[in-house]
């Protein structure tokens, strides 16, 4: 099979589905992006041609504010089909394509490989309410925001029209696209290596200062990538000196930077959300226990999700981080928001706790009644690493799933597993 994945940050999600077709010599992998990208995270995989595609130019400052992200999707849509048509020029024609579906990348590639089979990468389907978008009252939305992020389905609904299946990596992210695309969406999720991520008692984390914290002491943990709202930054950052006045032997370690945002926008001021809400709750805390402690390398990271006696998972109604479940993986005890796609994966009592997203109150009651009584969420953090391990664990799961699909896409002409609401 020959086969060529792409997105504008490769691998991206596509990274162990990319490296596991390759290992096998008789399939032929390629994989496309941003020329940038693909240099930045080549060690990322074994086995792939890489090839990159330089952008002409962004968009013209003149462009209607609603269009200039699609006229960038343009502008990347049409560099990727440069390189598709090098490709083929070289005599690589691709039985199937798997890409992002929401950057332009997919575009403009039926024009180079009209007979290849295409799934298209569904990740998230914007809607002006009812999802991320004025789900927190602090940062309201005008008429225009609204406006303008409805237009930003463009490039994915004029990209479906070229795709013969679609996948999305959660029910709830799923549902969000238009009904009439339901029938065509697989769900399955790119899938953690629980081999790898897995409890283990005699882990220890070095703090910065040299310090080591093992899974005796109480510790907090917070993956935010980027220390912003739409993760819960300003909410945990708030139950924080509650949390630390009942429970004065807890550390909290957060894990992310902030010298940027992934998701919504900068703080008004031009300060990091960091040094905003440092600026709120500073002098309520005692920093010597809340440990900023950057991004991590891998073993660091894992390090200090084995070592987490509470681990803190809030997001707005988006995508599901891969961190979360990561965290599971690890045994850790989850205390996540009440929201679709925290609850998609965790039941209340069962696999961790939930709390409503705004409700600091609950969240430091629930924080402090974990660090307090570790024994009685035991048997919360085994059915964590269970749920884990059941149905999101890469080699035995989600892998094989992610074959399947490729698979009977690239041999039928309207393949296979529906995805409905109604299940």
């Amino acid at each position: 099979m020959k086969v060529l994945f792409i997105h504008p940050n490769f691998p991206g999600q596509f990274r162990h589905i990319a490296n596991h077709l390759a290992a096998n010599p008789e399939n032929t992998v390629v994989g496309l992006g941003d020329a940038h990208q693909v240099v930045r995270q080549k060690h990322m995989t074994r086995s792939v041609k890489l090839c990159g595609y330089q952008v002409s130019r962004q968009a013209a400052p003149q462009t209607h504010h609603y269009l200039q992200v699609i006229e960038n999707n343009v502008l990347r849509g049409q560099a990727a089909l440069r390189s598709c048509l090098d490709l083929k020029k070289g005599g690589f024609v691709p039985d199937l394509i798997c890409g992002h579906a929401g950057w332009g990348d997919l575009l403009y590639v039926r024009e180079a490989f009209p007979e290849a089979r295409i799934i298209g990468y569904l990740e998230y389907y914007f809607h002006a309410q009812g999802a991320d978008i004025g789900f927190d009252p602090e940062f309201p939305h005008t008429l225009d925001n609204r406006c303008e992020v409805t237009t930003k389905n463009m490039t994915q609904l004029l990209t479906w029209q070229h795709c013969d299946h679609g996948w999305s990596p959660t029910r709830w992210q799923a549902s969000l696209y238009p009904e009439s695309m339901h029938p065509r969406i697989a769900v399955i999720h790119e899938g953690v290596d629980c081999q790898r991520l897995a409890p283990n008692a005699d882990a220890a984390f070095v703090l910065p200062d040299g310090r080591s914290l093992r899974r005796t002491d109480q510790v907090i943990t917070l993956v935010n990538r980027n220390m912003e709202p739409y993760r819960g930054f300003h909410v945990f950052m708030r139950a924080l000196p509650e949390i630390q006045r009942r429970s004065p032997q807890a550390h909290t370690v957060i894990i992310g930077d902030d010298h940027d945002v992934s998701y919504g926008n900068r703080p008004a001021n031009g300060q990091s959300w960091r040094e905003c809400l440092l600026a709120e709750v500073g002098e309520q805390l005692d920093l010597t226990r809340v440990h900023f402690v950057g991004q991590l390398d891998y073993p660091r990271y894992l390090a200090a999700l084995q070592i987490s006696s509470a681990h803190i998972y809030m997001t707005y109604p988006y995508i599901l981080s891969w961190s979360m479940i990561e965290a599971m993986a690890c045994g850790c005890l989850v205390i996540g928001s009440k929201t679709p796609p925290v609850q998609e994966v965790i039941r209340h009592g069962e696999n961790g706790l939930l709390f409503d997203f705004f409700d600091q109150q609950a969240l430091a009651e629930q924080v402090c009644n974990a660090l307090a009584r570790p024994d009685e969420h035991q048997p919360l953090r085994a059915a964590a690493h269970a749920t884990a391990q059941r149905d999101y664990d890469l080699a035995t799961v989600c892998l094989p799933r992610q074959k399947q699909m490729l698979e009977a896409v690239c041999q039928a002409a309207r393949p296979l597993v529906a995805f409905t609401t109604r299940q």
